[in-house]
């Protein structure tokens, strides 16, 4: 994906900015545990804008790829947290994150009195709440930070950022979140920004299971789907997911950009968060029984965009451009 100029200005800026830091000694020293797809291109974006990374993974080949970079190895959470004042973790799912901040050579093992974990994971808030209270008693502070955008944002440093915790916390780190982010907004206490990024999720399998049934009724009634794609993107139908997604449909791309599978954790953490709160959310239950139904045929790696497939199933139908 091209990075926009003011994107590119902004790096030269930070790389400017690290390179001063680091002639004046002034470093800030960030662990960042959880080197996956979306973990390691947003921890080397911070390794470009000048700061001091020790970081952490059990794929060995990540945590060399990034101390080639610059950064600091570390063999786990514990020893992340007795080097660094702040961490970052982007795990799977919550008990993930529990493990790398709460277990056995966690982060709280090695953490001090004024210690600060940002959790740029995505989980069920209920559990970000109760991981920031066991955090509380040892004096370490929390942030929960899940992002949206996927790899190739992660990748150019524009994600969004929905951020939950305490409000001067937010200010003194908005900066760092930046350089990986294009947006990093406070939603407020802690465990709203996963709050924050699960309605999102709901809102966006909505939005691909919305495209994929418009575009099999359009093939079912005989007409180009591609054509109608064409006709309705520019009206209120249109969208950023339409536009991201219709295109993959009708190409029968569905190399993952965000898997089925983690769309699955999502709902899932969303359906548990609403049960506790007795909030109905009926379409999000609609939504995660049609993904299971797309995991039981083994679409499960395949793109979210692969919803299309459940309405191709049930209707008999391929989506596919008349001129193909």
């Amino acid at each position: 994906m091209a990075i926009s100029k003011t994107k590119t200005s902004y790096f030269k800026f930070l790389e400017v900015l690290g390179q001063d830091r680091r002639k004046r000694g002034q470093d800030m020293k960030v662990g960042f545990i959880g080197l996956g797809i979306m973990g390691r291109p947003m921890c080397k974006n911070l390794v470009k804008a000048g700061y001091e990374m020790v970081v952490c993974d059990f794929n060995k080949d990540a945590v060399a790829d990034l101390v080639s970079c610059g950064a600091e190895a570390a063999a786990n959470g514990k020893e992340v947290a007795e080097k660094c004042d702040v961490i970052i973790t982007m795990v799977p799912n919550s008990p993930h994150v529990r493990a790398a901040v709460l277990g056995e050579g966690g982060v709280v093992e090695g953490a001090h009195e004024g210690t600060v974990v940002i959790d740029m994971s995505s989980i069920d808030p209920v559990e970000s709440k109760a991981i920031g209270a066991e955090l509380a008693k040892k004096g370490v502070e929390m942030l929960d930070a899940p992002v949206s955008g996927g790899e190739p944002k992660a990748i150019d440093g524009t994600l969004s950022v929905m951020v939950g915790g305490k409000k001067e916390l937010f200010d003194k780190y908005y900066d760092m979140l930046m350089v990986m982010a294009g947006s990093v907004v406070y939603v407020g206490d802690l465990g709203s920004g996963n709050v924050a990024k699960l309605a999102n999720q709901i809102v966006v399998a909505c939005n691909i299971a919305a495209v994929g049934e418009a575009l099999a009724f359009a093939k079912k009634a005989g007409t180009d789907p591609e054509l109608v794609y064409q006709a309705i993107r520019g009206g209120l139908a249109g969208s950023t997911v339409m536009d991201a997604k219709a295109p993959m449909m009708l190409g029968r791309n569905f190399k993952p950009g965000f898997r089925i599978e983690l769309h699955i954790k999502d709902l899932n953490n969303a359906l548990n968060a609403a049960h506790a709160i007795s909030a109905p959310v009926p379409l999000t239950g609609q939504l995660m029984e049609m993904m299971q139904c797309l995991k039981a045929d083994g679409y499960e790696k395949e793109d979210h965009s692969s919803l299309v497939k459940y309405y191709e199933k049930i209707g008999n139908v391929t989506v596919e451009p008349e001129n193909k």
